[in-house]
């Protein structure tokens, strides 16, 4: 049984999710709002094929953070090795797991999913570093923050990517989604610079 696991996720044009404390109010920035029924970018038919989320623990503090689960009842396994408080919200479908990404895509793929979304900046490092993304959609935002969480920062890794479709939109946001190249011998290891 093959599971797809695809990464759907926001950056600052420097490749930053968030600022250095977590914080991502400058994606709620009013310029970036275009008219009523545009502001969706693809998230709703991208969410309707996804079976589960897979995030970090951090992903998941911010997410409890909002005003209400944002989730409803999709499955959003959390990976934690420290005791987490379950969402409020009585429709919100959450477990706690940990280990290697190649044990959380097989267990997952035993309960039966077939399309996972990755999220979260140290959990989607992971699962490259393992080889276990399929594709990325990412919606650059027109902001430098100069610092902060990196989408990829030091994967040691060179993971080769293939253009599907980019889409602009009248705001500034440009949405890229690749296609990760899997063919044997095209990933090769990244000496660190440290």
């Amino acid at each position: 049984m093959t599971v797809t696991c695809s990464v759907y996720i926001a950056a600052s044009l420097d490749g930053f999710i968030a600022r250095p404390d977590g914080d991502i109010d400058w994606l709620h920035n009013p310029a970036y709002t275009l008219p009523d029924g545009e502001n969706d970018f693809g998230y709703e038919a991208f969410m309707a094929t996804v079976d589960a989320l897979v995030m970090g623990s951090y992903s998941y503090e911010k997410v409890l953070s909002f005003d209400s689960w944002p989730y409803g009842a999709k499955k959003v396994v959390v990976l934690t090795q420290r005791p987490l408080s379950p969402p409020t919200d009585p429709a919100a479908n959450v477990s706690f797991d940990s280990g290697p990404p190649a044990n959380i895509v097989a267990r997952q793929a035993q309960a039966g999913a077939r399309h996972l979304y990755i999220d979260g900046g140290q959990t989607i490092q992971r699962f490259l570093r393992a080889g276990l993304i399929d594709q990325m959609i990412i919606t650059q935002i027109p902001i430098l923050l100069g610092s902060g969480i990196p989408l990829f920062g030091d994967l040691g890794v060179e993971i080769p990517l293939r253009l599907q479709h980019s889409r602009a939109f009248a705001n500034g946001f440009v949405q890229n989604q690749y296609q990760i190249e899997k063919e044997e011998g095209r990933r090769k290891k990244v000496e660190s610079r440290r």
